[in-house]
């Protein structure tokens, strides 16, 4: 279900204020209207303090649905607070692959605790999945399949599903498997309405393309893409059946993918609009690190021609490591900015909470970063005055950096300019000139008077 992002935005300012006025009966309506993949979403664009609340209101019938439907990280969080009791009522009805997502979240021990808690064939499905790992077609697919053997008429096969009395969700192909379960193709469900039904199933069955079950993700998507494939047989490398993998499956696979490439190119991978800010904090201070070495690497080239520079040498040859710094910083909060405005994540009633993260992340980098450049500048200069100046440009910088950061992909959007397009240049602007400004100012202040 594609959701309008504009009707999102309503929904999450309606929630707000329903809460805030205390009005849970309203919030709860507003819940029960919506699919579980859409609370999911909601839930992902609030604050924590405000998820805790609203899953409060999720009808528990659907609880597990929805955390089927989460990302990882904000599933993870949810899990910490459910009991097992809990969360084996939640998945009771899911499919088995989506109930291993959610215990490869859970520390082993509750993993195993639900695990018992099941009846024999759930476990062993369960257990057979687990045994692979999640970024595999094995940690994929589905083990709840109909199969069944080429010599068969299908007249046989459909006596055989109606004593089955329902089919796994998204079913399209009938596995047809030898004696020894070996994978040989697929029987169309068309081909067992609309065919002879004394003919055997060897007549009408296809071979469609399987996949082995240490594939990567990856590769398993390229193969339902140029195959325009609804679901895919699992095999060993044997060849012996052991699952299925269904579309809806290899979409989220893509997403995933999709998402983690934005946020990889500014050194954000795993990290969610209302992550805790500690932990966004520690995942952004790794890729400043790596900023810093290469604005270092930059300052030591400009250093390279300080004879050709007549004044303030130490000065010119650090601007770049101010600049740079903010500039990178900056570049991290805009991504987080953008990915909420295209998810339409970001409404009027939570800029402020995102604004308030995202300027203690700045702060902490800055107050962390910039002692680090004061201590090298001070050993490399011999100068303390100018460690100081280049550490409290830093921190001012860095501040400045993260409001924009959160500020202009917002302003952009309100006046019908991409933010994805321009966001990156006028940052880049603000950054420097902030830099340049504060650095070059400081000095001119307290080291030329």
């Amino acid at each position: 279900m594609n959701e309008n992002p504009e009707h999102k935005l309503s929904t999450i300012d309606a929630l707000h204020e329903a809460l805030e006025s205390d009005n849970r009966e309203t919030a709860k309506i507003f819940i029960a209207s919506l699919h579980p993949s859409e609370i999911a979403d909601i839930l992902e664009s609030v604050p924590s303090r405000e998820r805790e609340d609203l899953w409060g209101l999720i009808d528990v019938e659907i609880e597990g649905d929805v955390l089927a439907h989460m990302q990882d990280a904000v599933r993870a969080e949810f899990l910490e607070h459910l009991r097992p009791d809990e969360v084996i009522d939640a998945t009771k009805d899911l499919e088995a692959d989506d109930v291993a997502d959610i215990l490869q979240d859970l520390p082993e021990d509750i993993a195993g605790t639900i695990l018992q808690s099941m009846d024999e064939q759930n476990r062993l499905r369960l257990s057979s999945i687990l045994t692979y790992p999640e970024d595999t077609a094995g940690g994929l697919m589905n083990v709840d399949v109909v199969a069944i053997r080429a010599d068969v008429p299908l007249d046989v096969v459909a006596r055989y599903l109606r004593l089955l009395g329902t089919i796994p969700e998204k079913t399209d192909n009938i596995m047809v498997v030898d004696r020894k379960n070996k994978y040989l193709g697929v029987l169309p469900l068309a081909e067992l309405l609309i065919r002879d039904q004394d003919t055997k199933v060897s007549q009408w069955m296809e071979e469609e393309p399987y996949v082995f079950v240490d594939t990567q993700t990856t590769e398993v998507a390229k193969v339902f893409e140029q195959r325009d494939l609804v679901s895919a047989a699992v095999v060993d490398k044997n060849g012996f059946l052991l699952g299925r993998i269904t579309v809806d499956d290899v979409v989220d696979v893509i997403q995933k993918e999709a998402e983690q490439a934005v946020r990889s190119m500014a050194g954000l991978s795993g990290e969610e609009m209302f992550s805790p800010i500690m932990a966004s904090t520690k995942r952004r201070a790794i890729w400043l690190g790596i900023n810093l070495l290469t604005a270092f690497l930059g300052a030591w080239v400009i250093g390279r021609f300080e004879d050709t520079i007549q004044q303030l040498v130490a000065l010119a040859i650090l601007m770049p490591v101010v600049a740079g710094m903010g500039g990178i910083a900056g570049s991290q909060t805009l991504t987080i900015a953008i990915r909420g405005i295209a998810l339409g994540q970001i409404a009027k009633t939570n800029i402020k909470p995102l604004l308030i993260k995202e300027l203690s992340i700045g702060i902490l980098n800055g107050i962390f970063w910039s002692s680090i450049v004061a201590m090298v500048v001070i050993l490399w200069f011999g100068q303390l005055s100018l460690g100081v100046i280049i550490g409290a440009s830093m921190i001012i910088n860095l501040v400045i950096a993260a409001l924009a950061g959160a500020t202009i992909p917002i302003i952009l959007k309100r006046y019908g300019i991409d933010p994805a397009i321009a966001g990156g240049v006028i940052l880049t602007t603000v950054t420097d000139v902030v830099g340049f400004v504060t650095f070059l100012g400081l000095a001119t202040i307290f080291l030329l008077r």
